[in-house]
């Protein structure tokens, strides 16, 4: 198993777990919440069979990294990844990042610049800015994201049972595109999180990105489904064009916030399209 390390608390190190597998221009696949690397397990599959080096990693507090108490901003986030490509050394260098992942990529591109980097994908994007406020109307009201954290507080296994429904639009998919045996590895997946990375996690879908968005400068593939029910589409991915200059938007049709599983081959599809031009 692969770890870097990315800090410390209390004397030990924080650590990252990931992995690195095949070989030819690198894409580092970034998951979103509450999964860990390897919810890019459809993605990664057509990525290899297409020559290219794949790299997934666990965010801190999932998955097999580190479950620290603190570090859960997307300044710190990024500054992780920042210490894994600096760690691989790695250039030329595709981000693409799902969900939560999406605030990765978008940061580290506005903060860290593209010296490593070529390329960017945003999939079911949380950019540019999630909170409704006066100068942002079309966002999702604080109340909302206050009632998650209370049913995390609350009961954080029953939070996650009904957040897998609206994750996946079970009422629609499951028993066609969705099967329960995915469904039920994804929720064993996110009960073995960090129960403090869960709830602090929540907090970090208020980061406004809208600076950070206005400073990507390369070519930049956003991917959404329009039946979002998590990241609504209008507050998100709608937004992203006219923000980010050339980049493009593909839109799932019926597509949950988690299409990478349900909707893979429209995903890898567009995925492989966009990182040939």
């Amino acid at each position: 198993m692969s770890y870097v390390t990315v800090g410390q608390e209390n004397g030990q190190n924080i650590e990252l777990y990931f992995e690195d597998h095949g070989s030819g221009q690198p894409v580092v696949l970034i998951h979103g919440f509450p999964l860990n690397g390897h919810s890019w397990e459809r993605q990664e599959a057509a990525l290899l069979d297409s020559g290219y080096r794949v790299i997934t990693y666990d965010r801190r507090g999932f998955g097999a990294s580190s479950k620290p108490s603190s570090g859960y901003d997307y300044d710190t986030f990024t500054a992780d990844l920042d210490a894994l490509l600096r760690h691989l050394d790695v250039r030329d260098v595709v981000l693409v990042g799902f969900s939560m992942g999406s605030g990765e990529v978008t940061r580290y591109v506005a903060q860290y610049g593209t010296e490593r980097v070529s390329k960017a994908v945003l999939i079911g994007p949380i950019p540019p800015f999630l909170l409704k406020t006066a100068d942002n109307p079309d966002g999702v009201p604080q109340e909302v994201f206050d009632g998650i954290k209370d049913a995390i507080r609350q009961d954080r296994p029953k939070f996650l049972t009904s957040f897998f429904e609206n994750f996946y639009n079970t009422d629609v998919h499951l028993g066609t595109r969705l099967s329960e045996e995915v469904l039920r590895m994804n929720w064993n997946v996110a009960a073995r999180a960090s129960g403090r990375a869960t709830l602090a996690c929540v907090d970090t879908w208020l980061t406004d990105f809208r600076e950070d968005v206005a400073r990507i400068n390369i070519p930049t593939l956003i991917i959404h489904g329009d039946a979002d029910r998590i990241l609504p589409f209008d507050a998100t991915a709608k937004r992203l064009p006219d923000l980010i200059a050339g980049s493009e938007l593909v839109v799932i049709p019926e597509g949950p916030h988690n299409i990478l599983w349900p909707f893979a081959e429209e995903v890898n599809q567009a995925l492989l399209n966009f990182l040939r031009k």
